[in-house]
């Protein structure tokens, strides 16, 4: 029976130690992933001298992520193998727990913090937090992720914690403040920004910064953080943000927050590597039934086309965001649509710029029409999104980047995904778009434009990707056939 040594590095990484080589190829094996896009990857130049595949132990250093710790004894148990842990005279024991904190305690102190009475789910994913210091908390969108990074944070402010919290855009800096100040706390006081060139220093315990700003700071600036918040974590998968995560060796408190991960082994260890254990918070299906969400319904409008083939996929985008036919259903969708309706497409110029001209021309000029994309401004995403909240009627064309992560518009009533995509995340961010309970709002409608076309057909099977992310997730979904053909 082989024998494993297991002990905290610091807050990044455990090391483990055995005699028996074979040990360490066996740990190898079990811990390197072929990516689910590799052999898409592995066509482009850029990554040429990378085979597909990510390792997440050395076998050199006996190096892996803590937040592994659990699979690491899942898998000696099976082998039968034997582990022993030791303690780091800085750094602690390899596990480690707070005793002392409740499920009745936390709920007691989200109370006497927050000015809205939480959810049951809620309550519990921040004592699962505090609890076990590391945690990949999977909460949908529309289930008040902020609510919970502001009580996790009130938490460890309280015990004098520095903390870093990590977001992906300006915007969200922005309303991640303004969220915490709703709440019923004077933030500015605790809270420094950091974006678009504004100053990296502070005496203040909290910073919340886009990871753009702060990737190339050097190790040493974040020495004496000892809480990390990374929200949208299901975009931590990068090497600019994983750097970020190993440049924090002194920060013990890891919490990762994120509406959807991509269904991969691959994307949930990585994640779990960096922030721990992942807990799944709540569904989008019980929100709905718990009338924490709108009520849902999707119709698939499944465009005949007349039969083409095309030998690549972008040759088959460039048919269908120029075609006449397809871009006026559209068009006329949109006209014919009552309440607000965000219109999410992948193209600026080739086909944001031409739908919103083409609705343009048609659409009631009492209805306010805006166009979004990745070179609109952070103040003016921001104001659209204000002026929408007031509105009963408007109309958002936006690319998928600016809109389909981060923004949140209660009073949003429909969303058509103008362009196909079979990308889980994406999917699931844009669906939470629409989700979110407003006045006045009884039901939210998702219309997927999708295209039998014939040949290779790369739309159509995205479509088929869409749909089961529709029955994993209970979603009540109709097929609508139209006929292109004569277009």
């Amino acid at each position: 029976m082989s024998n494993l040594r297991i002990k905290k590095k610091n807050e990044v990484y455990i090391t483990i130690h055995s005699e028996e080589e074979h040990v360490h190829r066996e740990l190898s094996d079990y811990f390197t992933f072929e990516v689910p896009e590799a052999k898409f990857l592995k066509k482009n130049p850029r990554y040429k001298y990378w085979d597909g595949t990510i390792r997440l132990y050395s076998p050199g250093t006996g190096e892996l992520y803590h937040g592994l710790m659990s699979h690491v004894q899942e898998w000696a148990d099976e082998k039968q193998y034997t582990v022993e842990y030791e303690k780091n005279d800085w750094y602690g024991d390899v596990e480690d727990d707070n005793k002392f904190v409740s499920p009745a305690g936390v709920k007691h102190f989200m109370d006497k913090v927050c000015n809205i009475k939480p959810r049951p789910y809620q309550y519990k994913a921040v004592y699962e937090a505090l609890k076990y210091n590391r945690k990949l908390l999977l909460s949908p969108t529309g289930s008040g992720k902020s609510l919970m990074i502001y009580s996790i944070v009130r938490y460890y402010a309280a015990t004098a914690k520095k903390i870093l919290i990590v977001v992906p855009t300006t915007s969200l800096v922005e309303q991640m403040v303004n969220d915490f100040i709703s709440y019923g706390w004077n933030a500015n006081d605790f809270v420094h920004k950091i974006y678009s060139g504004k100053d990296k220093n502070t005496d203040k315990p909290i910073i919340i910064s886009t990871w753009q700003s702060i990737y190339k700071f050097p190790k040493r600036y974040f020495d004496d953080i000892d809480c990390v918040i990374g929200d949208e974590a299901h975009l931590f998968k990068s090497k600019s943000l994983t750097g970020i995560m190993t440049k924090l060796h002194n920060a013990k408190y890891r919490f990762g927050f994120t509406g959807t991960l991509d269904g991969s082994k691959t994307h949930k260890w990585v994640l779990e590597g960096l922030f721990g254990d992942c807990e799944r918070v709540t569904k989008t299906d019980d929100l709905i039934k718990s009338g924490y969400l709108s009520n849902f319904r999707i119709k698939v409008l499944l465009c005949d086309h007349a039969p083409q083939y095309f030998e690549s996929y972008h040759d088959e985008m460039e048919y269908l965001v120029e075609h006449r036919g397809r871009n006026n259903l559209i068009k006329n969708l949109v006209d014919d649509l009552k309440g607000n309706t965000l219109v999410l497409f992948n193209y600026v110029e080739k086909h944001g710029e031409p739908l919103y001209e083409l609705i343009n021309s048609t659409i009631d000029p009492e209805r306010k029409l805006f166009f979004v994309h990745g070179g609109t401004d952070v103040e003016d995403r921001e104001e659209v999104r204000q002026i929408t909240e007031t509105e009963d009627d408007a109309v958002i064309i936006a690319s998928y980047g600016t809109f389909s992560t981060g923004i949140n518009i209660k009073r949003l009533h429909n969303i058509i995904f103008a362009s196909p995509s079979k990308s889980r995340i994406r999917n699931l961010q844009s669906i939470g778009r629409v989700l979110r309970k407003g006045e006045g709002k009884d039901i939210a409608t998702l219309y997927d434009i999708a295209d039998n076309i014939g040949g290779q057909n790369y739309t159509l099977r995205h479509l088929n990707e869409r749909v089961n992310i529709y029955n994993d997730e209970n979603f009540k979904y109709e097929v609508i056939k139209v006929n292109l053909r004569a277009n």
